[in-house]
Parts: C-alpha cells; sequence; structure tokens
C-alpha cells in the first residue's frame, strides 16, 4: 500500500524537448533518409498525484508520447526524467526499478495478454519477479487486487484465461495487473475507447478511485473531451507532433485561446449551464498533414479558418497567457472572436 504523504507541488516526471522520429525507407530511386515526426519536441511536467491528459486526433502522436514514456519508443533526441533520473540512461538494476514504477494499460487488454495464462499468473508473476509479497502471501494479493478492481467474486476470477472475460473485465485485470507493483506513474492509452458507452463510466471511476486511494500520477491519452473534462486536472493539446495548447482543464474548456482547440470542443458539445460560450460548429478544412512532411510555421495553418500569412512564414512561440494556461498561436487572443465572425 502506498502510505507516503505525496505533496502535488512535487513534479514526479519531466519531459524536455522530446522528438521521436522513425525511419522510413525511400526506395532505390530516393536513397535521402526520412521520417515519420511522430513527436517533434514536445515538453511538459507530471505532478505527483496528478491526472495530465494528452489530447488530440489520431496519428497526432499521443500513443507514440506514452509509448516513449514507458521506454518502448526510444526517444530521439531529448529527455524524460522519473523523479529526477533520464530513463534512457539508466543502469540494468534502476531500470528493473522504473519498469515496476512506470506501468502502461494499453487501449485493448486483450492483445497485452498472454492467451495461455489465467488472471492469477498475470498479476501473480509481477508480484514475486519485483518480491512484492512471497509465496505465502501471493494467493491473498491477488485475490485482494481483483476485488480492488471490481472482479467479485474474486475466487471465480482467477482460472480464466482472457478468453473468459469480457472487455470491461479484461480492462479491470489490465488495471490490476499494472497497480499490483505500486507504481508512481501510469500511462493509460485510451483506456475506453474500445469498451461499450455502458462500461466506460465504470472503468473511469475505477481510475480516480485507484488515483485518489494510491496517489498514483497519471498520463491520460484520450480523443474523447467528455472522458477528459470529468478525469484530469490538466491538458495538454497535440497537433503534428507538438503542443498546441496547455493549462487547467477548467481554463481550456472554459477560455480556450487555440483554433485547434476550439475546432475540437465545437465538435464535442459537453453539457454544461456554466460554459458561457456559444460552440459554432467549426468544420476545419482539408486533412492533417503528413507527419513525414509537416508544414512550415505553424502547422495548422493548413487547416486553420483563421490562418494568415504570418502563421505560414512563421512557427509561433509557445506563450504563457495566464498562469496555468499556455499556448501557441500568433492570434492566441482573438481567436475565439475571429472565428465566431466566420
Amino acid at each position: 500500500m502506498f502510505t507516503t504523504q505525496i505533496k502535488m507541488s512535487e513534479n514526479i516526471l519531466d519531459v524536455k524537448d522530446l522528438k521521436v522520429f522513425f525511419p522510413i525507407e525511400g526506395g532505390w530511386k530516393n536513397k535521402k533518409e526520412r521520417f515519420v515526426k511522430a513527436v517533434d519536441g514536445i515538453s511538459f511536467k507530471l505532478k505527483k498525484g496528478e491526472v495530465l491528459a494528452i489530447v488530440g486526433e489520431s496519428g497526432c502522436g499521443k500513443t507514440t508520447l506514452g509509448r516513449a514514456v514507458v521506454g518502448l519508443d526510444k526517444p530521439t533526441s531529448g529527455t524524460i526524467k522519473l523523479n529526477g533520473n533520464e530513463i534512457y540512461n539508466l543502469s540494468y538494476e534502476d531500470k528493473k526499478s522504473f519498469r515496476r514504477k512506470v506501468q502502461m494499460v494499453f487501449q485493448d487488454p486483450y492483445d497485452s495478454m498472454n492467451p495461455r495464462k489465467t488472471a492469477y499468473k498475470m498479476i501473480a508473476e509481477p508480484l514475486l519477479l519485483n518480491k512484492i509479497v512471497n509465496k505465502q502471501e501471493l494467493l491473498d494479493e491477488v485475490l485482494r487486487l481483483l476485488e480492488l478492481v471490481g472482479l467479485s467474486p474474486s475466487e471465480s476470477y482467477i482460472n480464466r484465461s482472457r478468453y473468459q472475460l469480457s472487455g470491461g473485465e479484461k480492462q479491470r485485470l489490465s488495471i490490476a495487473r499494472s497497480i499490483s507493483v505500486k507504481p508512481e506513474v501510469i500511462v493509460a492509452d485510451e483506456p475506453v475507447s474500445a469498451l461499450d458507452i455502458s462500461i466506460r463510466g465504470q472503468i473511469l471511476s475505477l481510475i480516480r478511485g485507484i488515483q485518489k486511494k494510491f496517489e498514483i500520477s497519471f498520463l491520460f491519452i484520450s480523443h474523447d473531451l467528455s472522458v477528459v473534462r470529468s478525469l484530469s486536472e490538466r491538458v495538454i493539446i497535440v497537433y503534428l507532433g507538438k503542443i498546441v495548447e496547455e493549462g487547467t482543464t477548467e481554463k481550456v474548456f472554459t477560455s480556450a485561446k487555440h483554433p485547434y482547440t476550439l475546432a475540437l470542443l465545437a465538435a464535442h458539445p459537453i453539457p454544461d449551464p456554466n460554459l458561457s460560450r456559444s460552440r459554432k460548429r467549426i468544420i476545419l478544412r482539408g486533412d492533417v498533414p503528413s507527419a513525414i512532411d509537416p508544414p512550415k510555421g505553424c502547422r495548422f495553418h493548413t487547416r486553420c479558418p483563421i490562418s494568415e500569412q504570418t502563421c505560414i512564414d512563421n512557427e509561433p512561440e509557445f506563450l504563457k497567457l495566464e498562469e496555468g494556461h499556455s499556448v501557441a498561436c500568433h492570434f492566441a487572443e482573438k481567436a475565439e472572436s475571429m472565428m465566431q465572425k466566420l
């Protein structure tokens, strides 16, 4: 159990100027090396006990960012520090400790489960490998974890394989496995998007309950703004490998400044009488550009309804507008009013 009193002001994860590029073959006629720039200069900090949401369309780099944080995709450049230690420069023993401290919950738990293993073995193995409990306490701890995530009565689940579990039950088991080693950070990559809508609320409540109970920091990756608003304290909006807006959940949802964020909010109406802004539907032109050859200047300018020549020529700085709210847009202060006039 987590007994340490955690101060919310402390940063547990520090990502700085992170770039993750994937090389692609150019064919025998084109010998120039080319790259998919999945993540291209992202920086953020995750506080202890915080839920930070990463939001954006498919292909914006959210999943690659999450995989880099857990050590699955090695960065091209930049740093990822856990408790001040660069995670890709760890010794063998420190790497073992890191794998325990940072866990991941995948979008589809089916693919992350060994079909030959029962629920008992899926949880028991990391418990033994990380010496969380001894063999005499193992069964009781597995049963306790199953009960904790709502797989009850736990005795009826220990011998089931993934084929004998529903989608919601598999995700509950995946969460039980991730918290079994007492992690400090969990990266949750679209953990409810593959589930029936009737089950999503239950899993989100479970995640929030676990986060509060154990004070685990969550990096919550999602495209669903209603889910993000109900769960996170802060939000990062990503477009084509770069952060375009960052702030507290309240500021981003009630005072968004970037045209892309405004378009996302307009496309996902959220019932809230406190929102004073009337959300006019915003149709973005064109498709998301290729991450192989992203646009110069502001990457959003090819789809932005208010873009001007300066957006084509110059990349906007990522500026702090006020405490807890930063935006990368040449027209941040008047973007909303400009779009309302369209």
